[in-house]
């Protein structure tokens, strides 16, 4: 009987919340937060029939055309970069002119035109006199680089003054420069005599003649049989020269000193041709 009792008493309740809770107001719904000056609102479009129907009519609507472009516009198209966003301007506009000048490119001063330098005239001398071919040849030597187109020139003596003597050299006593003339001898040859003083003293000489032709036969014959002479010019015998051109700034008086020469004179650079 109180178990029955209870559950009416339950029933009775729950029906009354029930009612209660249908019967009551709803509550006020959260007013939406303001929204941002500038901002467009969002609205949900819900799907169905008008989510379909847009559907639809887009696949319904005719493709655009496709117009053929060039590739090499399509290039360019595709490698501008998007313009950046424009940032807060901080003009300089002091600073604008110094910069722009120093982007152009500064025009280089144009090449001055030099007058070629007029070259100087060749100068030659002529250096000696020396006593033989092999002195002027010698001093043609220690010249060296000094002069150019070089060569050796004889000047003839005036006839009948000149003398050339064939002399073996000096011994270094009287007893030495008679073994000497003994070997001459047994070589034979002839026309010979010593020395006895002067600065040729105890020398053997060969032979005296009044043109060089026939000194240098004497020359000849007397090597043939195993003797050194030499050939001697007395009197106003010929005499050597060398002429030549001189070579870039060499001065006649630091060529004369270098070969050795007694003088120097002018020459005209047509005779070495």
């Amino acid at each position: 009987m109180l178990t029955r009792a209870l559950i009416v008493v339950l029933a009775i309740l729950n029906l009354g919340v029930a009612c209660w809770w249908l019967l009551r107001d709803a509550p006020p719904k959260p007013a939406p937060p303001p929204r941002p000056a500038g901002v467009a609102e969002l609205r949900w479009v819900p799907g169905g029939t008008d989510a379909a129907a847009a559907a639809q009519a887009s696949s319904e609507a005719p493709a655009p055309a496709l117009v053929e472009r060039d590739p090499a516009a399509a290039t360019a198209v595709a490698s501008t970069p998007a313009p950046a966003a424009p940032a807060t301007p901080q003009a300089e506009p002091a600073k604008a002119p110094a910069a722009e000048a120093t982007s152009s490119p500064t025009p280089a001063p144009a090449p001055v035109a030099q007058a070629p330098a007029a070259s100087e005239p060749p100068r030659c001398i002529a250096l000696g006199p020396f006593a033989d071919r092999a002195a002027a040849s010698a001093a043609q030597g220690r010249a060296g680089t000094l002069l150019n187109q070089a060569r050796l020139r004889e000047q003839p003596a005036a006839s009948g003054s000149a003398r050339y003597r064939v002399l073996l050299p000096a011994a270094a006593s009287r007893e030495e420069a008679q073994a000497t003339v003994k070997r001459i001898v047994a070589a034979g040859l002839g026309d010979y005599y010593i020395i006895s003083q002067g600065e040729d003293a105890n020398a053997v000489a060969l032979g005296q003649y009044r043109n060089r032709e026939g000194a240098e036969r004497r020359i000849a014959a007397v090597q043939a049989a195993g003797f050194q002479p030499r050939l001697v010019a007395s009197g106003d015998a010929g005499q050597w020269w060398l002429d030549g051109q001189l070579a870039g700034t060499a001065q006649p008086a630091q060529v004369q000193q270098r070969s050795g020469a007694a003088r120097q004179q002018s020459l005209e650079c047509a005779r070495l041709r």
